[in-house]
């Protein structure tokens, strides 16, 4: 069974930019599509984008043109690129792919 692991995360000032990375623990990682999620204090988890594997990749309206997704297969790993982070985008975010999910990575933005 795949397992993922995220990492990546901590704390930036607004503005600033973190990379986040999911790695899996499966070679069949290739053939998954991997959907990146966050889950801010008191609020409901959020989708934040995925990527397809074969390459498609879709972003919540929240993140487009900030966050970038891409995959390498030849590692395992996803990644999440942000950029001109904001303060409400501080949550703990997960990556998943059907019912499996890391354990998050801490990201704080703070104004």
């Amino acid at each position: 069974q795949v397992q993922l692991v995220e990492s990546g995360g901590g704390l930036v000032q607004a503005g600033g930019s973190l990379r986040l990375s999911c790695v899996a623990s499966a070679s069949a990682f290739g053939i998954v599509g991997i959907n990146w999620y966050r889950q801010a204090p008191g609020k409901q988890r959020e989708w934040v984008g995925l990527i397809t594997s074969g390459g498609v990749i879709n972003y919540a309206d929240s993140v487009k043109d900030r966050f970038t997704i891409s995959r390498d297969n030849g590692k395992n790993t996803v990644y999440l690129q942000m950029n001109r982070l904001k303060p409400e985008d501080t949550a703990i975010y997960y990556c998943n792919t059907y019912n499996i999910w890391g354990q998050g990575t801490q990201v704080t933005v703070s104004s």
